[in-house]
């Protein structure tokens, strides 16, 4: 029977690569949301056919689904008529559209046993700099949307390490969002493990809590090429040309890796395995920002290099397409990690500063996604005045 199983699994990864990913141990989820997407079967078919087993958001996904078309015209006009303000009008429809999602997903979670199935809800990127302020929404949106695979999206800054291990102590999933340096992700694993540790404390139950911790990717590698470009641009040493364009391309998935095997020495480790004994889940790293920006580079690159256990993909929808059409699986995250080490030292030694690149994006990221969330409220604010009239 195993070995007829097991046959049956083979044949299924030829057919899917991301039957293949699962047998790896990695989830791909998806990167996009619209209430036509929910409705009208589509995101329910990739679920039961194509195994995807999760989904996120955020206000550049959403600014775009309520711009499109008229699925969201009904739930608003009844939203205006109730005096709602832009902002009350954008949560109803978000939390409407997470919790159907959430509940074509929950199939996939109860037989899972919570391990799987998972739908991201993001936190105004405006409260980012703000601790309490960031709880106060992040618990008022866990209530609202009600439903126990729900994640809600906190950035990993210095104002969100605190909000992250607050709401897990009180039994709140997260996504841990915009991620670029193995510090932060260090602060933000010990952060989850601490919260195990308090609820387990005050005699509550660990093992349905569930975390990611959002390391993104292609951003890595857009910026750190365009220093490198800047780079070769100024030197006429043939050979320093090609050390440089060496780098290029490599940065991203060498954070990466080695995020990965601080993850697995932090989960591995003693402390962690008291918590496990308990029934508690690791807090997996889940790789997003995976579209691929530069067309010199594979399409799928962000994907083939970042496989392995306890990981999580977050794709947009060409990326989830493409990886279907031509993906090639194997365990590679954990290769060559040394390599990955060099490729950072190698950084350093050509004069690229690699913790400003990350401080960088980090600012970067913070700013476009206020800027998404601005730009979305604005358009709400318009299609708002207009059914007022």
């Amino acid at each position: 029977m195993v070995n007829v199983e097991r046959a049956e699994r083979t044949a299924d990864a030829r057919a899917n690569p991301l039957a293949a990913l699962v047998d790896e141990g990695q989830s791909v989820w998806l990167d996009n949301i619209t209430r036509d997407f929910v409705r009208g079967g589509e995101l329910k078919r990739l679920v039961e056919e194509d195994g995807l087993r999760g989904l996120t958001s955020n206000p550049t996904i959403f600014q775009k689904a309520i711009a499109a078309g008229d699925s969201y015209d009904e739930q608003m006009r009844e939203l205006v008529a109730e005096g709602k303000d832009a902002g009350e009008i954008f949560e109803a429809l978000a939390v409407t559209d997470i919790r159907e999602a959430c509940d074509v997903f929950r199939p996939l979670y109860d037989a899972e046993g919570g391990a799987d199935g998972f739908v991201s809800l993001e936190v105004s990127p405006s409260l980012a700099r703000d601790t309490e302020a960031t709880l106060e929404e992040a618990r008022r949106l866990w209530r609202s949307v009600d439903r126990p695979n729900l994640m809600i999206k906190v950035p990993g800054t210095d104002e969100g390490a605190p909000a992250v291990r607050r709401l897990l102590a009180e039994g709140i999933n997260v996504n841990v969002t915009l991620l670029f340096s193995i510090e932060n992700h260090e602060r933000v694993m010990w952060a989850y493990i601490e919260a195990l540790e308090e609820r387990l404390g005050r005699g509550e139950a660990v093992d349905r809590l569930a975390s990611v911790a959002s390391f993104f990717i292609s951003r890595v590698d857009t910026l750190v090429d365009g220093l490198l470009d800047e780079k070769i641009e100024r030197t006429a040493d043939g050979a320093e040309r090609e050390r440089l364009r060496g780098l290029k391309g490599k940065t991203a998935i060498a954070n990466a890796k080695l995020a990965y095997a601080r993850f697995r020495e932090v989960f591995g480790g003693e402390r962690f395995g008291e918590l496990a004994e308990r029934g508690a889940s690791v807090q997996r790293p889940l790789w997003g920002s995976t579209s691929v920006k530069d067309p010199e580079y594979r399409d799928v690159l962000y994907v083939e290099e970042l496989i392995g256990p306890d990981t999580v993909n977050t794709v947009p929808p060409e990326t989830f397409q493409a990886f279907l059409d031509h993906g090639r699986v194997r365990r590679t995250v954990d290769e060559d990690v040394e390599g990955a080490r060099r490729v950072l030292d190698e950084l350093g030694a050509v004069g690229i500063d690699y913790g400003a690149v990350t401080r960088r994006l980090e600012d970067e990221g913070l700013r476009k996604f206020a800027d998404s969330y601005e730009e979305l409220i604005e358009g709400v604010e318009q299609k708002r005045e207009r059914m007022r009239r």
